[in-house]
């Protein structure tokens, strides 16, 4: 179904549409205020969301303060993304119990989860999601508990009016407008003419629900108004180059940058666990000390973990130069020949939460820039 813009909806009735969803059965999550941090959560009225707040993001720093306007999604990404939602950082996959003589099978993730609707989902997010859609849900092999986990989601997307420090969504094609994978789009307006969101349908589903809820026709100025907000969000001060990345990245695997890079990361595995779209994981084994229960749990993994690249013998990515370059590497060279499409949207996660504040757009910056002053190395 194209985009379409279904109308404008006014502040005070933005409880009117979470009200609706929940009617409807739908567990309703979207931004909320936790720990010194914007995650996703409950949601039960528009008070719940993060009205009044914002977010400054810097690499190796993230803090969240009082905005100084009413505005409810004034701010970009925090530390978690719809990827701890669908693919769970801790997942138990069976248990056995062993009771009169017998070993007894469970398997904890038969039920169906209830549907949720998630709103404030920024265009960013959507795009990783259809990457996370791709991986557990496009091949022979679906992956059951995520199928299920997303089989019932209602989305209503919030494009972006204002960038972080650290967003390149711009040159990645992923923002900061949505343009699918979602429902329902707002865009926020906070102007001399009221506080209100443009809001456009992206499925069947979102125009339905649309019928139920009270809105005001569109006019030219709540257009105009809307797109200037996106426009200046797309001006951002980091951004990838797509052209011939994938090439160059391969064809300088021993490339002294990698070196010099790799003498600041700390191997910690932040930005694998930030990202949206990493989806690496280990399965992990235990039991009681009588013997007569055992759990096994899938949990994720990082290509930053000395144990990640482990075969019989022992580790082959045995430094940091070589788990940073398999990660990087992937994420916009190998990712696109397993998937199509790079494995990084823009959001910007992997530079705020990095502790040395590593740069994944300068990192592609210099070694380009390297690479065309004749220092290459295949």
């Amino acid at each position: 179904m194209p985009v379409e813009t279904a109308g404008v909806l006014q502040r005070e009735a933005l409880d009117t549409l979470i009200h609706e969803l929940a009617r409807r059965g739908y567990e309703v999550r979207g931004p909320t205020v936790q720990d010194g941090a914007i995650v996703f959560g409950p949601v039960q009225n528009a008070t719940d969301l993060p009205v009044g707040w914002t977010d400054k993001q810097e690499p190796g720093r993230y803090r969240i303060g009082r905005s100084g306007n009413t505005a409810v999604f004034d701010f970009v990404v925090g530390p978690k993304s719809l990827k701890n939602e669908f693919h769970s950082p801790n997942v138990k996959l069976v248990e056995a119990e062993y009771t009169d003589g017998v070993f007894h099978i469970l398997n904890p993730n038969h039920e169906q989860p209830p549907p949720r609707a998630f709103i404030g989902v920024r265009p960013c997010e959507l795009a990783a999601l259809a990457v996370q859609d791709r991986v557990f849900t496009g091949d022979m092999y679906p992956d059951p508990i995520y199928s299920r986990r997303r089989h019932v989601v209602f989305i209503i997307a919030v494009n972006c009016t204002r960038p972080a420090a650290t967003c390149f969504c711009a040159s990645m094609n992923t923002g900061p407008r949505a343009t699918a994978g979602f429902d329902l789009a707002l865009t926020e307006i906070l102007d001399s003419d009221g506080h209100r969101f443009l809001v456009e349908t992206g499925s069947p589903q979102g125009a339905e629900l649309l019928a139920h809820i009270p809105l005001h026709p569109a006019t030219e100025q709540d257009r105009t108004a809307a797109a200037h907000a996106i426009d200046a969000a797309a001006r951002q001060r980091r951004h990838v180059d797509l052209n011939g990345l994938e090439e160059s990245l391969k064809q300088n695997f021993e490339h002294p940058r990698w070196e010099s890079t790799a003498e600041r990361c700390l191997t910690c595995a932040n930005c694998t666990m930030v990202c949206p779209t990493c989806f690496c994981t280990t399965v992990e084994d235990s039991s009681d000390i009588a013997g007569k229960r055992a759990e096994r749990w899938r949990r994720w993994d990082s290509c930053f973990t000395m144990t990640f690249s482990y075969i019989h013998g022992g580790s082959i990515r045995t430094s940091a130069k070589a788990r940073y370059r398999q990660w990087l590497s992937h994420k916009f060279a190998a990712w696109v020949d397993q998937f199509g499409t790079p494995g990084c949207v823009g959001c910007g996660r992997c530079i705020t939460w990095c502790p040395a504040g590593i740069d994944v757009t300068e990192e592609l910056s210099a070694l380009r820039r390297m690479v065309a002053n004749g220092d290459s190395i295949a």
